[in-house]
């Protein structure tokens, strides 16, 4: 009832925290509370962009404090790309410093946003459940994180215990994973990446992905609240739809599985340049689509394991703090 509530007193009507993709947000109503979220696409579709652009508007455009597990780039790199990403400038002139009065004129005024906002990053390589799990409660506890993001999946370890194969390790991670969600009562958002299966598959609607492509998926499927795809079909050279509409930029996060609600399609668009995903509305566009496509949802009530194994201190890692050695790319 008091969730009921508090999205009825919000303008939005959004009950969970929302990702700032008007068409996505429509579907989902916000990333809701203890739910474990699965986003999962082929290398160099845009996940590591998405989670990105998504936790910038979540921290700077709705001030929720985000926590970011990065396991395959470093703090100095996602600092860089989210520079790239908020100030519009290429990445290869964040690099050398060579900007225009304009970009630095840019810079000096978006970069404020970025020091302000609520991200804390941890580059943690090789990270373990266990690991996470303390990390995590130590985020919540201290600086009030609201979702947390885990890029990716397939990077984390069980270490400490012994598996039969590595399907078994990942389906006890993403086991633990729904455990605590539900613990912190946060969103959090797991990163994962596909099989090939996708590549052999033929035409746009033969390219997007499918629950069964999900790589290692024995309990990812099972255990996630929501599983979301990306899908460019400009990436393997598809121009245009079935009637003639150009695809160029044109980006779907496919809601494959809604534990809660209704799956189907929300439309955005993929600026290649800056790496960032914004709302069609955004652009000035003449692309004239429907906002969505929804399915009937198919409920899944399985119910996840909690793990109380204990993990190690570690120090949480500020999105702009002064601990780091590493200088920043500008």
């Amino acid at each position: 009832m008091k969730i009921i509530q508090l999205a009825a007193n919000r303008k939005d009507g959004m009950s969970g925290i929302p990702t700032g993709f008007n068409q996505l947000d429509k579907l989902t109503m916000g990333w809701q509370n203890s739910d474990l979220i699965i986003i999962a696409a082929r290398p160099a579709m845009g996940k590591t962009a998405f989670v990105l652009s998504m936790a910038k508007n979540i921290a700077i455009n709705f001030e929720h404090p985000v926590g970011f597990f990065s396991l395959e780039m470093s703090n100095v790199q996602l600092v860089n790309r989210l520079i790239v990403n908020v100030c519009q400038i290429k990445g290869e002139s964040i690099k050398s410093g060579r900007l225009s009065q304009d970009e630095w004129d840019r810079l000096d005024i978006k970069i404020k946003e970025l020091y302000d906002a609520p991200i804390f990053i941890d580059d943690t390589p090789s990270l373990s459940v266990f690991e996470l799990r303390t990390k995590a409660r130590r985020l919540v506890r201290e600086h009030n994180v609201k979702i947390l993001v885990i890029d990716y999946l397939q990077l984390m370890n069980a270490s400490g215990m012994s598996f039969g194969s590595r399907e078994q390790e990942v389906s006890m991670i993403s086991r633990s994973l729904k455990g605590l969600a539900k613990e912190l009562n946060i969103p959090i958002i797991a990163l994962s990446q596909l099989n090939r299966g996708v590549e052999s598959r033929q035409g746009n609607e033969g390219k997007r992905p499918q629950l069964a492509d999900l790589r290692e998926s024995g309990a990812i499927e099972q255990d996630a609240d929501l599983v979301c795809f990306i899908h460019r079909p400009e990436y393997y050279r598809i121009t245009e739809d079935e009637s003639g509409n150009s695809l160029i930029g044109m980006a779907e996060i496919i809601v494959a599985k809604h534990r809660n609600g209704p799956t189907g399609i929300a439309t955005m668009r993929f600026d290649n340049e800056y790496a960032r995903f914004e709302n069609l509305d955004d652009h000035n566009t003449s692309r004239k689509r429907t906002n969505y496509i929804e399915r009937t949802s198919r409920m899944n009530s399985r119910q996840s394991d909690r793990e109380s194994e204990a993990v190690p201190e570690m120090t949480s890692t500020d999105f702009m703090t002064e601990n780091r050695k590493e200088e920043l790319p500008f």
